[in-house]
């Protein structure tokens, strides 16, 4: 997957985040909503697969949990 193909599936991975967490984690989500994708990857980024891409998402929302703990 190269870094178009994750900035087009960036918006379904914050969805699927969304469907599962707590509904107090929702305000999370919506901040992530607002990053812009290509500020996460540079243009020659390389994933490997959707599974690493949807990894990489789940580690910046659980990231931005813990600071508010």
């Amino acid at each position: 997957m190269d870094a178009l193909e994750f900035i087009i599936h960036y918006p379904d991975y914050l969805n699927e985040i969304e469907a599962i967490v707590k509904p107090e984690l929702i305000p999370i989500v919506e901040e992530l909503r607002e990053i812009d994708p290509f500020d996460l990857v540079s243009p020659d980024t390389w994933i490997v697969s959707e599974l690493q891409a949807r990894g990489f998402v789940w580690m910046i929302f659980l990231k931005e949990c813990k600071k508010r703990q």
